[in-house]
């Protein structure tokens, strides 16, 4: 969507007459001694800090209330952006920190209640499905050109964010504006990787080259490697997967962040494919018909269940002990402790953590810092087909619900955008290294700094990035339908119930929730005639035998490993 937003950077543009002294002085000490580096000169960002602080003026000593998830991007806001938000403009800002869970629980509650608990949310763009239907937030691009113009930015320039596709919804509309983006990507040691003794034992057992994997038969012979044959290197042993399997939220996420598609369960198409998606929901037209396989969905399709299985199998075969029963959160903590070889879903957004010192307890840098790991692209499973997303990218955007009051709503926005502002946006990925603009990732103070950062400047600066993309609109009520999804594949993990009968129940469940969410919008249009309108079911085995997804079984789930090496991957990307 091109948007009348974007206009030249410059004093020119964003001239003021006559500017008040308040937040003047505040403004320029800010600019020389916090946002640097940035994209602008610092004429221009003085020009567009004043440009906030005459917008402001309605609004000076308002204090306003924003939600966010716990990472360190969020941290450097709610510390130290708050701070200069403040003195800038005389709006103080209780940008509050909880965790993913929590959030999505707020804001789940704000637009059941319609009570104003936050003015404004970084919620993930995993939502754009929940929001274009339920027309519960505020669309952005509507409000920046009516009720929110005289607290638009005209130097927003919302075409510089690489998100924009993610926030957009079937309508055209932007609902969302990204503040943060991570992918999903593989992670490895390249040290080990690199090491000549251990590249001619793996070609000599395996019959191919250590490298980067492309397919997930690669992954599996790397894990088996590391953690049966090599077992120990430097006097500490080794393992050849990481990841975690506590039931808890956050391994729904672990799955519905694409493992499925991954793997190869849903459509081609990008940003999520179409008409069947990784969370194996089948769309026609606006309206999800099915998630079961006998209704055209591929929740509990050969694919998925391959998909789970390989995720229990690994965890337990792999991962080091103890690993089964860790959260999201206790996993990043134990990777750093340098004893696991790669890591199959790994989140950028942990960079900033991974390039900690030696002196941090991080083990996975040498005694100059520089890191002995890389991030490469994520292997595919047997079932993935060229033209699919290749993984998950998360972008935590802004969102406004319209229960929000409107001054309120134009005080959050304000301060909204002062957060993803071209002065301010630049040093803001330095801290958290979750970039949003692609003329701050082509900055040259990244260019300087990409070899300490594993990977993760070229692949950002990469033409792959797109095949890194959020849940997508496929999934019509994210709040209902994901907390679904831990509960189910918990089971897997207790051993309570098997790969095929946990995701056999999980996709009956997500269509019996979607039945309730059919009967809502044909009773009381709740979700804009674009809820869920379930097909009848049929024999799965049509379905199957239907091209596209659902995907039969394949014979040969495991077919010969593939890698490429590093080295030249960087080198293709940075042809591009």
């Amino acid at each position: 969507m091109r948007t009348t937003i974007k206009v030249a950077v410059g004093c020119a543009a964003l001239a003021i007459s006559p500017l008040a002294s308040a937040g003047k002085a505040e403004a320029e000490r800010w600019v020389n001694e916090e946002f640097q580096p940035s994209t602008l000169s610092k004429a221009e960002q003085m020009a567009e800090m004043e440009w906030f602080i005459r917008a402001a003026e309605p609004f000076k000593g308002m204090e306003i209330n924003v939600l966010s998830e716990t990472i360190p991007t969020h941290e450097y806001e709610s510390k130290t952006l708050t701070k200069a938000f403040e003195e800038i403009t005389g709006i103080k800002v209780n940008h509050q920190l909880l965790g993913e869970g929590e959030v999505v629980q707020a804001v789940q509650t704000q637009m059941q209640t319609k009570r104003n608990l936050y003015d404004a949310y970084i919620n993930d763009s995993d939502l754009i499905g929940t929001h274009s239907r339920l027309q519960l937030a505020v669309p952005l691009s509507d409000f920046m050109t009516g009720e929110g113009a005289d607290v638009t930015n005209p130097n927003l320039d919302v075409d510089d964010f690489m998100g924009k596709s993610f926030t957009t919804g079937p309508d055209g509309k932007l609902y969302q504006l990204p503040d943060q983006q991570f992918a999903n990507l593989y992670w490895f040691r390249y040290d080990w990787f690199a090491r000549p003794e251990l590249k001619k034992r793996f070609k000599e057992r395996y019959g191919y080259e250590l490298g980067v994997p492309v397919n997930w038969s690669a992954y599996e012979d790397i894990a088996e490697f590391f953690s049966v044959h090599v077992k120990e290197i430097d006097g500490v042993r080794v393992y050849g997967h990481m990841d975690y399997g506590k039931r808890a939220p956050d391994l729904g996420w672990r799955m519905t962040d694409a493992w499925l598609s991954m793997a190869g369960a849903g459509d081609k198409g990008l940003p999520n494919g179409k008409p069947v998606d990784e969370w194996g929901i089948r769309v026609e037209g606006c309206n999800p018909v099915g998630a079961s396989v006998s209704r055209g969905g591929a929740a509990n399709g050969p694919a998925a269940v391959y998909a789970i299985r390989k995720w229990d199998e690994w965890l337990r075969k792999y991962a080091p002990p103890g690993a089964a029963s860790y959260d999201f959160y206790q996993s990043l903590p134990a990777l750093s402790q340098g004893n696991v070889a790669q890591q199959i879903f790994w989140y950028t957004a942990f960079t900033s953590s991974m390039v900690a010192p030696k002196s941090a307890g991080n083990n996975t840098v040498d005694d100059a810092g520089n890191p002995l790991w890389r991030m490469a692209p994520s292997p595919h499973g047997p079932y993935w087909e060229e033209g699919m997303k290749l993984g998950y990218q998360d972008a935590g955007s802004w969102t406004i619900l319209n229960s929000t009051p409107l001054d309120r709503r134009k005080a959050a926005w304000l301060y909204a955008q002062f957060v993803v502002s071209k002065t301010v946006s630049l040093k803001k990925t330095h801290v958290g290294l979750t970039p949003i603009r692609d003329s701050d990732i082509r900055h040259e103070s990244f260019t300087k700094r990409a070899p300490k950062l594993g990977g993760l400047v070229e692949f950002y600066r990469s033409p792959d990035r797109v095949r890194w993309t959020p849940t997508g609109t496929n999934v019509p009520d994210y709040p209902k339908l994901a907390q679904i999804w831990w509960q189910q594949i918990g089971d897997v993990n207790s051993g309570a119930f098997t790969p095929q009968q946990a995701m056999d129940r999980l996709a009956s469940e997500m269509d019996q929730t979607m039945a309730r969410m059919q009967a809502a919008d044909e009773k009381a249009n709740t979700y804009g005639g674009c809820g869920p309108r379930l097909n009848e079911e049929k024999d799965p085995e049509w379905w199957l035998s239907q091209p596209g997804a659902p995907k039969a079984k394949r014979a040969n789930e495991k077919p010969q490993g593939e890698t490429v090496d590093y080295d030249s991957l960087v080198k293709r990307w940075a042809q591009n």
